[in-house]
This record gives C-alpha cells, sequence and structure tokens, in this order.
C-alpha cells in the first residue's frame, strides 16, 4: 500500500477550496498554508492564460525531511504518508531547508513544524483527504497507487504525469497531469510584485507575524496603492532582472499571480554565528596538535588556553545552536530522542564528545598527568576535524538549497577552523607571550588563506547544475552580496592579511591579519547561510 496524489490540472479552476478545506479540517493559522493553488499567467494580451497548481506535501518516497530531522517529528507510515508529530519537534527548520518543495512551515500557535499530512485521521477511519472530498472539479484524486483498481492507480497507468523536480531524487507521489514547467519549477517565473492577488506573497515570513499584525488592526488597506506600487513601476523602467518585483508585460514572460507566503530567511544570524563560533573551538585545539605533531613543546599555559579557548567556543555555539531553535525547551531531544541519519544529531553528539575529552585534556593539563596524553590529543584531534566539518554534511542534507550541495564545502569549514584557531592564537599570544612554537603561526595562516581563496575560486566557478545554484553565484558576486562578498570576504579578510603577512613577521602586522582574518570568516559565513535562503523553493 502506497497513497498519492494526482492533481488534474485540465479540470482545476483556481477556486481555493481545498486551500479552504484544509485550514479548516486542520485549523491552520492565518498566513501559512499546508496546501494552496499557485496561479501563473502566461503568453501576451490578448493570447493568455493562467494555470493553476495546486501545492503541498509531496509525501516523498525518499523524503529528506524525514532523513533530516533529529528527534523523528517527522516519518513515513507503512502506507507511504509521511507524517508528523510536533509533540517532539523542536522547530529547528531543517525539515524546512530540506524539502525542495516548500511544503513546511512553522505553526505560530506552537511554534513546531507543520505540513499536510494526507489527513491521516481521515484515512484511518476510510475517508478521503479533505481536499478531496470538497474540489468541485474533482481535480485531486487520492488513493493507493499499488492498488490497481483505484482511480488514481488507473490514470498514473493511462496518462503522462510530471512530478517537481525529479532531479532531486525524493521520488514525490504528488503527480500532475497537464502540468506546467512555467507553474512547477519555481525559477521559470520571477517573484511576484504586491498586488491584490498577491499580497500574501510578501512579508508574511515564517511565523505569520504581518499576517497576524493585519488580523489585529483596524487600519485600512489601499488596494489600488498596492496594485499601482512604485516598486513595480520602477521595475517596469529599469527592467532589472534581479528585481523581486519585476514583471516584463511586454515580452510575455510567465509570471506569477498568486504565490505561497515567502518564508524569508529560516537559518539567520544564530547560525552563521554557530559557524563561526565553532570553527574557532575546533581551530583553538587544531593549531597546538599541529605544533606537537611538528615537534615542538607545547607549554601546560598554552594548553591551558587552548582548552579554554575551545570550551568558550563550544558554549557560545551551543548557545547559538538553542537560540535559533523555535522550541528550545525541546533542545535536549536532539540527544534524548536521537534520529541517527540527521547529521544534526551527530553533530550534537560531536560537539559533547569533543568538549568532553577537551576538558579532561586540561584535567590533565592542569594536574600534569602525562599517561596516556598522546592518545588522547590524536583522538581529540579527529574529533576537532569532525566539529570543523560535519555543517557542510548538514548542508548537504538541506536538499531543498542546491548551493549547500557544494563538494568543497566540507574544505571551506575546514579551512576556516584552521584560519579560525591560528587567527585566535595571534592575538592570545599578547597574553601568552612569545613561545617557541608560536612562529608557525603565520606560515599556517598564509597558506590557510590561499587555500581558503583557491576554495572560494572552486565553490563559485565549479559548473553548477541547477539555475538555483547559478543563482546564488550571481547573487554573491554581482547580485545583493556583491559589496560584502568582494570588500570584506575577499579583499579584508584573504587579500589584506596576505599582504601583511608577505611584508614581514612585525608584530602590529600579524595581529592585524589575524582581526581581519576573523572579519572575513564572518562575512563569508554570513553570505554562505543567507544567499542560498534567498532562492523560493515553490
Amino acid at each position: 500500500m502506497k497513497y498519492g496524489f494526482i492533481i488534474d490540472n485540465r479540470k482545476c479552476i483556481g477556486c481555493h477550496a481545498c486551500t479552504t478545506a484544509c485550514k479548516s479540517e486542520h485549523d491552520v493559522a492565518v498566513g501559512v498554508n499546508r496546501t494552496y493553488v499557485k496561479q501563473v499567467e502566461k503568453g501576451e494580451f490578448p493570447n493568455t492564460r493562467r494555470i493553476f497548481s495546486v501545492m503541498r506535501c509531496n509525501h516523498c518516497t525518499d523524503a529528506p525531511c524525514v532523513e533530516i530531522c533529529p528527534v523523528e517529528a517527522l516519518y513515513t507510515r507503512e502506507d507511504g504518508i509521511v507524517d508528523f508529530d510536533n509533540n517532539r519537534c523542536i522547530g529547528c527548520k531543517s525539515c524546512m531547508q530540506a524539502c525542495p518543495y516548500d511544503a513546511l512551515y512553522i505553526d505560530p500557535d506552537n511554534n513546531t513544524a507543520a505540513k499536510c499530512n494526507y489527513c491521516s485521521h481521515r484515512v484511518e477511519v476510510g475517508r478521503e483527504p479533505a481536499c478531496v472530498t470538497v474540489c468541485p472539479e474533482h481535480a485531486i484524486i487520492a488513493g493507493d497507487m499499488h492498488n490497481p483498481e483505484t482511480e488514481i492507480s488507473q490514470l498514473l497507468a493511462r496518462q503522462a504525469v510530471k512530478v517537481r523536480k525529479p532531479e532531486k531524487g525524493t521520488n514525490p507521489n504528488l503527480f500532475y497531469i497537464d502540468g506546467d514547467d512555467a507553474s512547477l519549477i519555481p525559477e521559470a517565473t520571477d517573484k511576484s510584485g504586491p498586488g491584490l492577488w498577491n499580497s500574501q506573497a510578501r512579508g508574511v515570513g515564517h511565523f505569520a507575524k504581518a499576517a497576524e499584525k493585519m488580523l489585529n488592526t483596524n487600519d485600512d488597506v489601499d488596494l489600488l496603492q498596492m496594485t499601482i506600487d512604485n516598486d513595480i513601476e520602477a521595475a517596469y523602467q529599469r527592467k532589472d532582472s534581479e528585481n523581486p518585483n519585476y514583471i516584463d508585460v511586454l515580452t510575455g514572460k510567465a509570471r506569477r499571480v498568486y504565490d505561497t507566503p515567502d518564508k524569508g530567511i529560516l537559518w539567520g544570524w544564530e547560525v552563521s554565528a554557530y559557524v563561526f563560533t565553532k570553527a574557532i573551538a575546533a581551530g583553538a585545539f587544531l593549531i597546538p596538535f599541529i605544533a606537537i605533531v611538528l615537534g615542538y613543546e607545547v607549554s601546560s599555559i598554552a594548553k591551558l588556553w587552548s582548552a579554554g579557548i575551545s570550551l568558550v567556543g563550544l558554549a557560545l555555539t551551543g548557545l547559538f545552536l538553542v537560540m535559533d531553535l523555535d522550541r528550545p525547551d525541546r533542545f535536549l531531544n536532539v540527544l534524548l530522542r536521537p534520529q541517527w541519519n540527521s547529521w544534526l544529531v551527530k553533530g550534537g553528539y560531536i560537539i559533547s564528545i569533543f568538549g568532553l575529552l577537551v576538558t579532561i585534556w586540561a584535567a590533565m593539563t592542569l594536574f600534569e598527568i602525562k599517561t596516556g596524553e598522546t592518545i588522547l590529543v590524536w583522538g581529540t584531534a579527529v574529533f576537532a576535524v569532525l566539529l570543523a566539518v560535519y555543517t557542510a554534511f548538514l548542508f548537504a542534507q538541506a536538499k531543498g538549497r542546491d548551493f549547500w550541495q557544494s563538494p568543497t564545502l566540507p574544505l571551506h569549514m575546514l579551512v576556516h577552523s584552521v584560519m579560525a584557531g591560528a587567527s585566535i592564537f595571534v592575538l592570545a599570544g599578547l597574553f601568552l607571550g612569545n613561545e617557541s612554537w608560536m612562529h608557525i603561526l603565520v606560515p599556517i595562516l598564509s597558506i590557510a588563506l590561499v587555500t581558503n581563496l583557491f576554495t572560494l575560486v572552486t565553490e563559485l566557478t565549479i559548473t553548477h547544475p541547477t539555475t538555483s545554484a547559478k543563482k546564488v553565484v550571481s547573487m554573491i558576486i554581482k547580485g545583493r552580496y556583491r559589496n560584502l562578498f568582494w570588500i570584506v570576504s575577499v579583499i579584508v579578510g584573504n587579500i589584506i592579511p596576505l599582504v601583511f603577512l608577505m611584508l614581514g613577521n612585525s608584530q602590529p602586522l600579524v595581529i592585524g591579519s589575524a582581526v581581519f582574518v576573523l572579519i572575513g570568516i564572518v562575512a563569508t559565513e554570513k553570505i554562505w547561510v543567507e544567499a542560498p535562503q534567498r532562492i523560493p523553493l515553490a
């Protein structure tokens, strides 16, 4: 048994009855939807048409939201329905990043993830989903695809159907008859501007705060101004293809006229900050470890500084991780109710084990215990590397964000950890004094900077197979992030430090390099976390 949906676009009239029925059945909050009807206009007047496409969870056979969920709040039932348990959800929003179809949202009433669950409570008693029952044109067909007697099975056998984003390998179980790429592929149309029929596409966010504000106010809404917005008028004149309100009515380019609310940046500054502090925590141990491997004597004071910086970095990392959760009261579920396929769980245990090993190392150093130190140091180094790179694998599980699928992202994270560690010890040298091993900081930092520049070039120039990833690259190089990238990340964070280090080993130049490197890492991680999230998934 495997349940699925067919959306028959030959019949859909865009009445939104399915959206309304779903909201009523599940008491869905204002501003968010489990199912909605996307509307796209094609053609040039007078030869135009409007396409209606019902959007919702695809109940994928290989659901990436299930794989990335750290607490098994999302799970696949034996009948193929992808359901959720909001009593376990921690509100990490990983599922929203992993879903290529933008099917999940954060319920503003309980701050947990939610989505279409095929009306499983109705299916279990032999009834059809509410949207199927209410559709006046029988444009939504549901049923067991493995049963040859069902309508959905027979339609799949004799009709040509399409699925959304088959290249993602999720094996979706939502099929479209007469599906149009202009509607099914997000990049085929620009974001819709403000207007009477698409006003919900602006400023709602994943908490639906704007909708709640409108609900609780008596302020007048100027529909005429929404339709004839100055931003759209300016876009007509500029024909700026990067302007989200750009609409080319003259060429007849397909355009969205009714869309899902924009969820905005799901992983914000907290995630960028935790990637940065995590790099410091790993790097602060890796630098003395490299010195030990090279045969240098690292003093007990330097070891304690290394352990202290790592533990402070880990504490800040944990703090930022918890701050980013919409249900921070449940953060222990990651460790106590783990779903081991999720790199969020693996990362949680890597952080915990690394912190424990560093604490033991600090205690052994403090009490001058030498027995087993070599084994401990090498084991801790392994977890330091894992700490540095695991986020790359977590981002790779976020299949909705194509740019994060870069194979060089682990190297990106590891190099940033080495750069951060070397820079921190340059600054710590002001208090530690000049130890014999610290002269290796300059060559380590120089090599790391060259490697980082190579990694950035590779990540941005490697052939990107999808339009989404190409748009992110364009956004970084010549779009909204171009100044932050070129000025702060590249020039301040890499070029100037390299020049300073090449000019000599004078203390002011080396310290300046360290400060600039840390600033560059912060800017780069902000760009790499934010930019991919600005590409619409639906």
